[in-house]
């Protein structure tokens, strides 16, 4: 398997994870956010039943990460669980899967929206925000922050036409100060990355960002310059 493609970030070297995910080598640290874990059977608990594999889909894909990457720590930023009452519905053998897991690496759970600081249930530690060499690791990003920053929240997905074809993948949205990180979890939708709800997180034009055949793919998005007729036809011609 190829080197995941490096960046830099805030002066720190991290690498982009075709499956959704930031390592940060100087730190041993394997980042994701919105894993959504118990997402089916909250669906299940409002009458709509699905197969209820999602959360150990998601568990192998980070326990997998974590074993390529040899990460010594894990920090899910927010959303870690579908809803706060995730521990009334958690199976057995997913909550022996994350005890295992916070037995092998140091597992930090940032608090989210939907499941406020229930992630250290399982073991771990948590925390409202992380900071570290300068960064901030939150889950949602905040307008007034004047430090770089890390987060998830928004889903954001790359959608484009590939030879008259519509494709839709979770990709990274940033800049040089704002990284959005796409939602690990295995049954997560997503935001089309210039939507305005992702846009209005950065004071001028991004990029969505993903990795493909060991390579990392930057496509130009506008942010809040809408009107702007280059980044419009740079938006244009990543998507012909």
């Amino acid at each position: 398997m190829s080197a995941p493609p490096t960046f830099a970030f805030a002066g720190q070297q991290f690498e982009m994870l075709a499956d959704r995910a930031l390592f940060w080598p100087r730190h041993g640290a394997l980042i994701v956010a919105d894993l959504h874990l118990e997402k089916a059977s909250w669906y299940a608990a409002l009458g709509q039943p699905l197969p209820p594999y999602d959360s150990h889909d998601t568990l192998d894909r980070l326990a997998a990460l974590a074993a390529e990457t040899g990460a010594s720590a894990i920090w899910c930023l927010g959303d870690s669980f579908h809803d706060r009452h995730a521990a009334a519905r958690i199976v057995p053998a997913v909550a022996e899967r994350l005890a295992r897991q916070a037995t092998s690496a140091r597992l930090l759970w940032i608090a989210g929206n939907h499941d406020g600081l229930s992630g250290g249930a399982w073991g771990g530690e948590v925390a409202d925000e992380l900071a570290v060499d300068g960064i901030v690791f939150r889950h949602q990003s905040l307008a007034d922050e004047t430090r770089p920053e890390i987060s998830g929240h928004f889903h954001p997905k790359l959608r484009i036409n590939v030879r008259g074809r519509p494709i839709s993948r979770p990709c990274f949205a940033g800049d040089a100060q704002r990284l959005i990180l796409p939602a690990f979890g295995s049954l997560t939708g997503g935001l089309a990355a210039e939507d305005p709800a992702i846009a209005e997180n950065f004071a001028g034009p991004y990029q969505a960002m993903l990795v493909a055949r060991g390579r990392r793919l930057c496509f130009p998005c506008a942010g809040r310059a809408q009107g702007d007729a280059t980044a419009s036809r740079l938006l244009r011609q990543a998507g012909s």
